[in-house]
């Protein structure tokens, strides 16, 4: 059902639709509900010229968000003005009742600001909707690069010290492992930087296939990579990390027809240890264990302080 509008508000909304280009103005009255919408409200899914029961302001937002939305607006229909823009997620969909599909949710900023009648009193509030995805798309992006190492695609160090600081709040316990590509080094200095980046990305996509499910790999700089192991024992943990050192080294070893002497001799090695009394703890027990491993030979698993991961 749609209301008419008094010539003064039917020219102040005019006028910030002329302002306001692909902003939504709303209009409410006392409770909140929608008296008249401009017209590219239909963009939501939300047609107000057809609708038999006025719809309410909290029906435009995603069902997560409708009570934080309703807060909002209660405060401006009370009189109180609006600071800042409220942020809320808009099911942009005709089946805006059902439809949980991700690519019609879409991020709108609220402003409002209270009316009142020719004696004072309180009688809704005009609405400002803006749409702000493209705004949240950015944070995300930037975000995801922020926690993302841009050779390999994996969660950088920042992420992967973040989720064990979770799991330290949640009492630790967990196994972690530091695998490293053995002679990195030399490899570089003979190869040039271009070799060895292909090397690093393609042990990067060859520790995701090896990863079981739940667990979360990272790289941890230029030639580490971490991997936490949730709900394995300390065997367990050893056993999964041999497996990816021998197999690595089957996959990378030079064909039978190659030049043996020209092609790199790729191995893998790794340090295990458990994740307990701090982020700084875990990663050097772990990294210690890689140099035991490194120390060794290579293409071996070793455990620093082996009394603790018993």
């Amino acid at each position: 059902m749609k209301i008419g509008l008094s010539d003064v508000e039917g020219h102040v909304l005019h006028g910030l639709l002329e302002e306001t280009s692909g902003d939504i103005v709303i209009r409410l009255d006392r409770q909140g509900f929608i008296i008249h919408a401009s017209a590219n409200i239909a963009e939501l899914g939300l047609d107000t010229s057809a609708a038999l029961l006025l719809p309410h302001i909290t029906d435009l937002a995603e069902r997560d968000h409708a009570a934080f939305l309703g807060e909002q607006v209660s405060a401006v229909l009370s009189g109180r003005v609006q600071t800042g823009w409220a942020e809320f997620p808009v099911i942009a969909c005709a089946d805006r009742d059902t439809c949980r599909e991700a690519h019609c949710q879409r991020w709108y900023a609220l402003s409002l600001r209270p009316m009142t009648d020719p004696s004072g009193t309180p009688d809704g509030a005009l609405c400002l909707m803006r749409s702000v995805q493209r705004l949240r798309s950015l944070e995300g992006e930037l975000h995801n690069r922020a926690v993302t190492d841009p050779l390999t695609g994996l969660a950088n160090r920042q992420a992967f010290c973040a989720s064990l600081r979770r799991h330290l709040a949640r009492g630790g316990g967990q196994m972690v492992a530091v695998f490293a590509v053995d002679g990195m080094r030399a490899l570089l200095l003979r190869y040039g930087q271009r070799t060895a980046d292909e090397v690093i990305w393609g042990f990067a996509k060859f520790l995701e296939t090896m990863a079981l499910p739940g667990h979360e790999v990272a790289q941890l700089d230029g030639e580490r990579f971490g991997v936490l192991l949730p709900e394995m024992t300390s065997r367990g943990a050893r056993e999964w990390a041999e497996d990816v050192v021998t197999t690595f080294a089957g996959l990378a070893a030079p064909a039978p027809s190659a030049n043996r002497a020209k092609a790199p001799q790729l191995t893998a090695s790794a340090g295990l240890a458990r994740v307990e009394c701090t982020v700084d703890w875990t990663l050097r027990e772990a990294e210690l264990g890689l140099v035991l491993a490194r120390a060794g030979g290579g293409r071996q698993v070793a455990v620093a302080g082996y009394r603790r991961a018993a």
